[in-house]
């Protein structure tokens, strides 16, 4: 990536621009420059990355009713919009929300994407209920911190995945079992549970099927994408059979085990950042800040986030 003048946006009568005061990286981002995402998220070059927003609006469409120049706000932008490492971002008034009252900018430019994404997969896929068990991977990465809040929030008993170095800090936010993968091989020691969230690749995916108790729900958001995304997703047919291919081995394993496998890809949703946003003002979920670089260090902070040692998110400021 590099720094550049670029024309302001185009704001459209339900848009709202924003000035950007924060921002935060997410592995998504790596991915999307990377070209791992290509088959679902055709982005052509030279594309402004960053998925997160947290500033003050500046200015609002014809038809915008919810907001007003003055406001501070927060969001993750649609797919289709993305840009947020940028001094200025517009959006459509409906995937924006207020910011938590409570947060500075940064800390609530770390929220919308992956609390957005813990509550889709917890809340929207699962159904997660009082009573059942969710094992959730990575307990110390930016989706696994909001994640293991959230479950604990809905009365779920909830196990997590860590390293050595993060255990105290899982525990600190609610979890029930910590299995520490450099000591304990975690489809050893746990059973009959009812979802796991997995956030890494193929090995722990098929791992995780073990755990899970007929019925169960095995919810990936690192892949692989599977036809029942492709049909929300709208893609073509083609596409729709790679996805098929693609999922054909965990989707086969998942049903001799009576499991069921999805494949989760966060949407955007402003009324659900105001009920994350009323929980966080009520102090049931706090965010996880690990660093915070100047907006001239973009790059350098998209490489810390790579490095997998992060705990919880990477913010730069850019105001």
């Amino acid at each position: 990536m590099r720094i550049g003048e670029v024309p302001e946006p185009e704001l459209r009568e339900t848009d709202v621009m924003v000035q950007i005061h924060a921002t935060s990286v997410n592995p998504l981002d790596a991915k999307i420059r990377d070209g791992e995402f290509k088959l679902i998220l055709p982005y052509r070059l030279p594309l402004i990355l960053g998925n997160d927003a947290a500033g003050i609006v500046i200015r609002v469409g014809s038809k915008v009713s919810r907001f007003k120049p003055g406001d501070e706000v927060y969001a993750r932008p649609s797919k289709d919009r993305i840009g947020t490492f940028a001094e200025f971002i517009t959006m459509d008034e409906a995937d924006v929300a207020m910011k938590p009252k409570n947060l500075t900018m940064e800390e609530a430019a770390s929220i919308p994407l992956v609390a957005l994404t813990a509550w889709q997969v917890l809340v929207e896929r699962a159904n997660l209920k009082s009573g059942q068990k969710v094992l959730i991977h990575a307990g110390s990465g930016g989706v696994g911190m909001i994640a293991i809040q959230l479950a604990k929030h809905l009365g779920a008993t909830v196990a997590t995945t860590t390293s050595t170095a993060n255990v105290d800090l899982v525990r600190n936010l609610g979890a029930d079992v910590v299995i520490d993968y450099k000591k304990e091989d975690f489809e050893k020691v746990l059973h009959g549970y009812d979802v796991v969230l997995n956030s890494l690749g193929t090995d722990t995916l098929e791992k995780s099927l073990r755990v899970l108790k007929p019925g169960g729900k095995l919810i990936s958001i690192s892949g692989p994408p599977d036809p029942a995304f492709a049909k929300e997703n709208s893609s073509g047919w083609l596409l729709q059979q790679a996805m098929r291919l693609l999922s054909f081995r965990i989707r086969r394993k998942a049903k001799r085990r009576q499991v069921s496998y999805s494949f989760l890809f966060m949407a955007p949703s402003g009324e659900q950042l105001r009920q994350i946003a009323s929980l966080i003002e009520t102090g049931v979920i706090r965010p996880i800040v690990d660093r915070v670089f100047p907006f001239e260090q973009t790059n350098e902070a998209l490489a810390y986030v790579e490095t997998g040692r992060a705990k919880g998110k990477v913010v730069i400021t850019v105001k």
